[in-house]
C-alpha cells in the first residue's frame, strides 16, 4: 500500500489524539460516576448548550471529544473504502468504527444505568479497542509503502510474542481497574502498597490489592520486554522508543498512583494518572504494531542481539553528551534563580532537588531528541560531527528512545513531587524546543533563533511555579531576560560556524543576510537585553544590588558586542559566545543574591 497523502496521516493523528483525550477524561471520570453530571443523553438536562455545573461540564466535554473523534474515524473509514486504500488500513479503520459505535451505545446506556458495573467495563473495553485500532492505522500509514517489508506472520517473532502477552495483561489490568473504581474497592484498601500496612479483610480489599499486584506483574513483563528490545532492536527507532516509553510510563503510573492514594486522591494527580494509563495502552499498541511491520525472525533477533556495540564508560559518556550537559547546567541556574526570586527565600532542599532533577531530565531529553532530529546535519557540520549519534557510538534509535524516556520521567517527577503547573511548563518547553524549533523553525526561517529562544526561556518559569504554584507579571521578566539573551549568544556562535551552517542548509543569520548584518543585530539585541535588566528594579522585580550588578555586567557585555561590531574575524565572535554564557549565569546569580541579602 502506497500512502503518500500527508492529509490522511494528519487526520489519523487527529482522531487518535482526540480518542486519547476522550479515553483519559473517561478514565478520570471513574471517580465521578457517569450520569451524575448529565442525567440524560445526548443532551444535558434536556439542553444542548454547555452546562454550568463542573461535573456536567466534564461529562459534556467527554461526550463532545468522543463524538468528534468518532465522526473523524467514520469519515476516514468511508474515505479509505471509497479510495480503495490497502487492506491493513481499511481493516483497522473499519474495526475502529465498529468499536466506536459500540462505545457510543454503551455510553448512552450508562447514563440510565450508572450503577451497572459490566456496562461500564464494556464501555471502557470498547474505548480501548477503538484507540488500539486507530493507533494501528496510524502506524500502518507511516510504515506501509511499496518497498516496505510485508507484515510478519502473527506471533512469528519473540518481539511479537512478548508484546502480545504484555498487551493482554495490560488490557486485563485496565479492566480490573474499572472494577476496583466502580465497586469502590479502593476504600477497602486505603494504604499503599498494602492495605493500611497489612493484608485486606474483605473481598473488595483483596480485589484492590490484587489489582496492585497485577500492576507489578505487568510492569515486570514490560521491563523484560524493554531489555529484550534494547538487545535485539537497538537500531529500530519505533520499536525501541515505544518500549522505552512503556517502561517509563509504568514507573510513572506507580509513582503517581502511590502519591494519589497517599494524598487522598487530589484532582490533578487523578487526571495525570488517567493520562498515564491511556498512554501505556497507546505505547503498547504502537509497539505491537511495530513488531508486526518491523519485527524480525528469531534468527535475525539473535543475530542483532549478538552484534558488537560500544559499552562501559564510553557508552555512559555518550548518553551524558546526548544531554548537552553544559547547556543543561546553565538552564538549571536560571531554574533555581526562578525558585529563589519567586519564593523570596531559599527553597526547601527536597523541593529544590526534585525541581532541578526534573528540569535536568526535561532539558537533557529535549537535547537528545534534538540530536536525533538533526543527526544528518550534525554529521555534515564540523562542530557536531563527533556527537554520539553521527559518530556511531549510539544508534539513532537509542538517542530517540532516551530522549522520550527522559522527557516522560521529567514530567512525572515534577507532577508528583513539585506541582502540576511546573510539570506542564516543562512540557511546554519540551514541545517548544523539539517540535516548534527543531522540526519547524530551524530550517524554515532566518528568525529561527529569535522565535525559538522561547524554549530556553521557560526554565525560570518552571522554577518560579515550583516555588509559588503560580505565575505572575514579574515572573515574565525572567522569561524575557533569557529570550532576549538567546539571539546575540547563538548568532555569535553562528558567525564562527557560518560555513558549517551553510553546508548543512540551516538558514542562520550569517548565512542568509551576511556577516555585517549579523554583527549589527548582535549589538542591537545586546543593548535591548541590558536595557531590560535595568528596567527590572523599576518594576520591583529586583533591588539595588541587582541594579548595580546589571549595570556592571551589562557594560561588560556591551563592550564585548561592540568589539564584535567593529572588529572582523571569528576571535571576537567566539569571545562574545563564551562571555554571554557567563553573563547569563552571573545575572541570574545577581538576582538570587539580591533577594537573599
Amino acid at each position: 500500500m502506497n500512502i503518500e497523502n500527508k492529509t490522511l496521516r494528519y487526520w489519523l493523528l487527529t482522531a487518535a489524539i482526540l480518542t486519547f483525550v476522550s479515553l483519559m477524561i473517561g478514565y478520570a471520570m471513574r471517580f465521578n460516576p457517569v450520569g451524575q453530571g448529565c442525567p440524560d443523553f445526548p443532551t444535558c438536562y434536556g439542553q444542548l448548550n454547555f452546562p454550568q455545573e463542573a461535573a456536567a461540564r466534564v461529562e459534556m466535554a467527554h461526550r463532545l471529544v468522543a463524538a468528534l473523534s468518532g465522526l473523524i474515524t467514520l469519515g476516514l473509514t468511508i474515505w479509505v473504502w471509497v479510495r480503495q486504500q490497502g487492506g491493513w488500513l481499511k481493516m483497522s479503520l473499519t474495526i475502529a468504527s465498529f468499536f466506536f459505535l459500540a462505545q457510543l451505545l454503551l455510553g448512552a446506556g450508562l447514563v440510565g444505568q450508572a450503577d451497572s458495573v459490566w456496562m461500564g467495563v464494556g464501555h471502557l473495553a470498547a474505548a480501548l479497542l477503538t484507540m488500539a485500532m486507530l493507533s494501528t492505522a496510524l502506524v500502518v500509514s507511516f510504515v506501509s509503502s511499496p518497498d516496505a517489508r510485508r507484515p510478519a506472520p502473527f506471533l512469528h517473532s519473540h518481539l511479537q510474542q512478548h508484546s502480545f502477552i504484555v498487551l493482554l495483561v495490560v488490557f486485563a489490568l485496565m479492566i480490573s481497574g474499572v472494577l476496583v473504581a466502580r465497586l469502590d474497592a479502593g476504600s477497602a484498601c486505603s494504604g499503599f502498597p498494602l492495605c493500611e500496612g497489612g493484608l485486606p479483610v474483605s473481598g473488595l480489599g483483596w480485589l484492590a490489592l490484587g489489582h496492585r499486584l497485577f500492576t507489578l506483574l505487568a510492569a515486570a513483563l514490560a521491563g523484560a520486554l524493554f531489555l529484550f528490545t534494547r538487545r535485539a532492536y537497538a537500531d529500530q527507532p519505533l520499536v525501541l522508543s515505544s518500549a522505552s516509553a512503556l517502561i517509563v510510563l509504568f514507573g510513572g503510573q506507580a509513582l503517581i498512583g502511590a502519591l494519589k492514594v497517599q494524598g487522598d486522591f487530589p484532582l490533578d494527580l487523578v487526571v495525570v494518572h488517567a493520562a498515564i494509563t491511556a498512554a501505556i495502552w497507546v505505547a503498547l499498541i504502537v509497539l505491537f504494531s511495530a513488531s508486526v511491520w518491523r519485527g524480525r525472525s528469531p534468527a535475525e533477533e539473535r543475530q542483532s542481539a549478538s552484534m558488537p556495540r560500544v559499552r562501559g564508560v564510553q557508552r555512559l559518556k555518550a548518553y551524558l553528551m546526548l544531554n548537552k550537559p553544559i547547556i543543561v547546567a546553565l538552564l538549571l541556574v536560571t531554574t533555581y534563580a526562578g525558585m529563589v526570586v519567586g519564593g523570596k527565600a531559599i527553597p526547601p532542599f527536597w523541593l529544590t532537588f526534585w525541581t532541578l532533577l526534573g528540569g535536568a531530565l526535561a532539558a537533557g531529553g529535549s537535547s537528545a531528541l534534538n540530536q536525533y532530529i538533526d543527526r544528518q546535519i550534525d554529521g555534515a557540520m564540523q562542530r557536531t560531527a563527533k556527537r554520539p549519534i553521527p559518530a556511531g557510538i549510539l544508534t539513532p534509535a537509542e538517542g530517540l528512545a532516551y530522549g522520550i524516556a527522559a522527557c516522560l520521567a521529567a514530567f512525572f517527577l515534577l507532577a508528583g513531587f513539585v506541582n502540576l503547573l511546573a510539570a506542564l511548563l516543562a512540557v511546554a518547553g519540551m514541545i517548544y524546543y523539539v517540535l516548534i524549533y527543531s522540526i519547524w523553525l530551524k530550517h524554515l526561517t532566518v528568525q529561527n533563533i529569535v522565535i525559538g529562544g522561547g524554549a530556553g526561556a521557560i526554565p525560570p518559569l518552571v522554577g518560579w511555579a515550583a516555588a509559588t504554584g503560580s505565575l505572575n507579571i514579574p515572573s515574565l521578566f525572567l522569561f524575557a531576560l533569557v529570550f532576549m539573551w538567546t539571539p546575540p549568544h547563538f548568532w555569535a556562535l553562528a558567525l564562527v560556524r557560518a560555513k558549517d551552517y551553510a553546508r548543512a542548509g540551516v538558514p542562520m543569520l550569517p548565512v542568509v543576510r551576511g556577516e555585517k548584518e549579523t554583527r549589527i543585530q548582535i549589538f542591537i539585541y545586546t543593548l535591548e537585553l541590558v536595557g531590560l535588566t535595568l528596567l527590572m528594579p523599576l518594576f520591583k522585580v529586583a533591588g539595588s544590588i541587582f541594579l548595580i550588578s546589571a549595570l556592571v555586567l551589562g557594560l561588560w557585555l556591551i563592550y564585548t558586542a561592540w568589539d564584535v561590531l567593529r572588529k572582523p574575524g571569528n576571535k571576537v565572535a567566539w569571545r562574545m559566545y563564551r562571555y554571554s554564557s557567563m553573563y547569563l549565569a552571573f545575572i541570574f546569580l545577581a538576582l538570587v543574591v539580591d533577594v537573599l541579602i
